[in-house]
């Protein structure tokens, strides 16, 4: 347990070293993401407050190690555009080649993330950390979509959940806010094309959530008056 956690401490360093931050930079970007960190695990209910400090650092080392993957990243594609801009095809096959090593990077430092987290926390806290991280997208959207159709059957439901679920996994290690819902949006048009060839209407199905959620408004209007 402490080698893995001198492992995340090493992390840390060779970030803010390899950003060449000034210490008052290197502390503004350390704070970012501790307060970040601190609300998500803040919702886990740990009552030790070394385990709570162990799963934060875990958190912002994460954080920390997204942040240099994605912005060397950038650099790189930056540099290839660069050097191949005129020759489109060769720049293509490169960026190609150089994203697909990226990816299988990114992978591993998911897991190792994901590994991390199973030291401390069970699977249901596990959970509420990835949701933590995605904005709480995943429950929000599996949620309204039983809203807007309720006559969907358990399967249906299973399917939309496991896309969301994938979903979730990718935007945990998208670089930011935009990046991430970005991601559930692609899937969101996944789950749309599987219901619309499962014989939904979407935009029917639609229409009659917002009349309802529109007299339930009015009804608890009513009430409160």
């Amino acid at each position: 347990m402490k080698v893995k956690m001198k492992w995340f401490a090493g992390i840390l360093f060779l970030f803010f070293v390899g950003k060449g931050f000034a210490q008052t930079e290197e502390e503004k970007y350390l704070q970012v993401i501790t307060e970040r960190s601190d609300k998500i695990v803040a919702t886990l209910g740990i009552t030790d407050s070394a385990k709570y400090d162990q799963v934060r650092d875990v958190l912002v080392t994460q954080y920390a190690t997204l942040n240099t993957h994605h912005e060397n990243r950038a650099a790189e594609i930056k540099n290839l555009k660069d050097k191949f801009g005129g020759q489109k095809e060769v720049l293509e096959e490169k960026r190609t080649q150089y994203e697909a090593r990226e990816d299988a990077k990114l992978r591993k430092i998911h897991t190792t993330f994901v590994e991390a987290l199973a030291n401390y926390l069970q699977p249901e806290q596990i959970e509420k950390v990835k949701d933590g991280m995605t904005y709480g997208v995943l429950p929000l959207t599996y949620g309204a979509y039983q809203d807007m159709i309720p006559t969907l059957t358990d399967e249906q439901k299973a399917k939309i959940l496991a896309y969301l679920t994938e979903a979730r996994e990718l935007a945990m290690d998208a670089p930011g806010s935009r990046e991430k819902h970005g991601v559930f949006g692609k899937y969101k048009g996944r789950i749309n094309n599987y219901l619309s060839a499962e014989g939904y209407n979407l935009k029917e199905e639609g229409d009659r959530w917002e009349e309802r959620r529109a007299q339930k408004k009015t009804s608890a209007n009513t009430v409160s008056n």
